[in-house]
């Protein structure tokens, strides 16, 4: 959980130096992977009642809301200079 957690912001960090656009896209990629992994161990914190229900929808809530905010700003950035290549 504190691994891809953290590594959600360190590659949203390394995409703000992105080399290129397509470098841009592809680190923010590599957050949203995280965040669904942190996902993914929330689940299992609650499932082991490491943590409450309330609990695990608040933090739910928030990754969820970074998963799209995250995907939004990819589809925003590949609309805006890759028109040609979304859904390819």
């Amino acid at each position: 959980m504190l691994r891809s957690g953290t590594s959600i912001g360190a590659n949203v960090h390394e995409a703000v130096a992105a080399e290129s656009k397509k470098d841009f896209i592809h680190k923010l990629g590599i957050a949203v992977k995280e965040a669904r992994e942190t996902l993914y161990w929330l689940c299992l914190l609650r499932d082991s009642d490491f943590i409450n229900k309330k609990e695990f929808d608040v933090l739910n809530s928030s990754c969820n809301s970074l998963i799209k905010i995250l995907n939004s700003i990819i589809l925003t950035t590949k609309q805006r200079y890759f028109p040609n290549e979304i859904n390819k």
